[in-house]
């Protein structure tokens, strides 16, 4: 059954609210079309008894259609305009961090409405919004779901909910939790996201089924704005099909910049498919395209190299396995390109079974001189030490990058012999930024290699991660095989950017997000 009534009331409250972000702040909230019918069907369909049908409701949208606002104005409408007397209402993500952005949207929202100002009292300090007439409030929580059994929830605002890292939370907060409410609202809203055994993915295919008709359930709302797997991901009228705020909040160009760039880069085709167009997409993807690799590989000359100033970085991996080792020099001039030397050491006695074992052919690159031995079944440290030692003679080694989870005892024997050893955590954080700058210089043809045939071998087994805001990082577990040498030079690449003379591309623009 529909009340109009009631759909209207809960339209009219979210107008009353102003925007919060650029150049929409202070315009008033009306909602696109896509909102308006949202809210209409969740606020207007009740049962028989005038309650409201249904008290899940599952929005799954690209980024940048305004869902943030929306998830902020629906948190204050249940917390101060559902007639709700101590309504508790909770804002829930996969962090505090993420679950403060749409609360700091509706602290917004409050101060430029002087109606709510008065009568809400903010608690910064605990992420909380108190409405002192029905003594409700609005609070964040985050993923400690342990913490949050005996809630009497009125409303749950989850956020990103393809980012929450189990489904502790999600279960805590809407299995019993609402059971004192007549009308509670669980109100979830996402864009697609990688792993298809997360809770998300679970609630997704819900949707669908009920949107296609395999399922049946009354309490449940589904909205899905998103391309098929089957459409066209380049045609841009399959932009607008997944993008109902396309021309309001979405500036096309943005999308179509951001489409050039992923057509450039596999893994920036799965961040835009996803991020931009709501697919639900493998969370890791063959990262290099081999023709733009191998189109960098002029020869080096060493002796020009003596004396220049360079960067390494140290992966030692598993004494076992392969270490590798990256110099990496910055061009001193814009028309000069980084060059990369890089070294890699195996141990001698598993050489011969490790090619019957893993079909690559190490003998042939040890024969001539790509890869080097050390004596016994592990790979000895101290040559290794004493071969940068050399190096260190030959060029001006200004750092090496290492892995924080290396071996102590080599970084000390490299400190001890005056080189400058920094940590390089293998985290989004620090791999993103200087992964990302290695295909741009390697599309733009401006990082010279060589040729190496061991690092070509280890930038085509590279599998690259994905997390929520589009940052990247090598999959160890998903790369097919070695990729040691491809994360010392992603090490190496950072340091030498980093310490530039001229103001560092990350300082200036911070970590790029698609």
């Amino acid at each position: 059954m529909y009340d109009e009534k009631k759909a209207q009331h809960a339209v009219n409250f979210i107008n009353c609210l102003k925007h919060t972000k650029g150049q929409w702040r202070g315009v008033p909230f009306e909602l696109l079309p896509w909102q308006d019918q949202i809210v209409r069907n969740i606020f207007g369909t009740v049962k028989d008894n005038g309650y409201r049908q249904y008290n899940t409701a599952y929005v799954e949208i690209p980024k940048k259609n305004g869902k943030s606002e929306l998830a902020a104005a629906l948190a204050l409408l249940m917390t101060c305009g559902d007639g709700e007397w101590g309504a508790e209402v909770y804002g829930c993500a996969s962090d505090r961090q993420q679950a403060s952005i749409v609360f700091d949207v509706a602290v917004e929202m409050v101060e430029q409405s002087p109606a709510l100002k008065k009568r809400f009292k903010p608690v910064m300090s605990m992420k909380r919004l108190v409405y002192k007439p029905t003594n409700s409030f609005y609070q964040v929580l985050s993923a400690e779901a342990y913490t949050k059994h005996g809630l009497n929830v009125h409303a749950v605002v989850f956020d990103e909910l393809h980012a929450q890292p189990n489904r502790d939370l999600f279960d805590v907060m809407t299995k019993g939790s609402g059971d004192a409410r007549l009308q509670p609202l669980f109100f979830l809203i996402t864009t697609a996201g990688t792993d298809r055994n997360s809770i998300c993915y679970e609630v997704h295919q819900k949707a669908v089924d009920l949107l296609e008709g395999r399922k049946i359930d009354p309490t449940f709302y589904p909205a899905i704005y998103g391309i098929d797997d089957d459409d066209d991901w380049t045609d841009e009228k399959n932009w607008y099909k997944a993008n109902p705020s396309l021309g309001h909040t979405i500036d096309i160009e943005k999308v179509r910049n951001a489409y050039l760039s992923a057509k450039e880069n596999p893994a920036e085709e799965n961040i835009f498919r996803q991020l931009r167009l709501n697919q639900w997409v493998k969370q890791s993807t063959r990262w290099m395209q081999m023709e733009k690799w191998d189109a960098c590989d002029e020869q080096v000359d060493l002796d020009l190299l003596r004396g220049r100033e360079c960067f390494g970085g140290l992966d030692l991996s598993s004494t076992t396995d392969i270490t590798a080792f990256v110099l990496v020099f910055p061009p001193r001039t814009e028309d000069e390109k980084f060059i990369v030397l890089p070294y890699f050491w195996i141990p001698d006695d598993n050489l011969k079974v490790r090619v019957r074992r893993d079909h690559v052919p190490y003998d042939i690159w040890e024969k001539q001189g790509y890869i080097k031995t050390t004596e016994g079944n592990v790979v000895h440290y101290g040559f290794i030490e004493k071969f940068i030692e050399e190096l260190g003679t030959k060029y001006n080694i200004k750092e090496i990058a290492f892995d924080r989870w290396g071996a102590v005892q080599m970084v000390q024997n490299l400190e001890g012999m005056g080189f400058s050893v920094v940590p390089f955590g293998q985290g989004y954080k620090d791999m993103s930024p200087a992964s990302k700058e290695l295909m741009k210089i390697t599309l733009e043809k401006r990082i010279v290699h060589g040729g190496n045939p061991v690092l070509r071998w280890m930038m085509d087994n590279i599998f690259v991660k994905t997390d929520p805001a589009g940052n990247i990082k090598p999959d160890k577990e998903k790369s097919t095989e070695r990729i040691d040498g491809a994360v010392a030079m992603i090490m190496a690449l950072d340091r030498a950017i980093r310490n530039e003379n001229r103001e560092s591309v990350y300082d200036g623009r911070g970590i790029l997000i698609l």
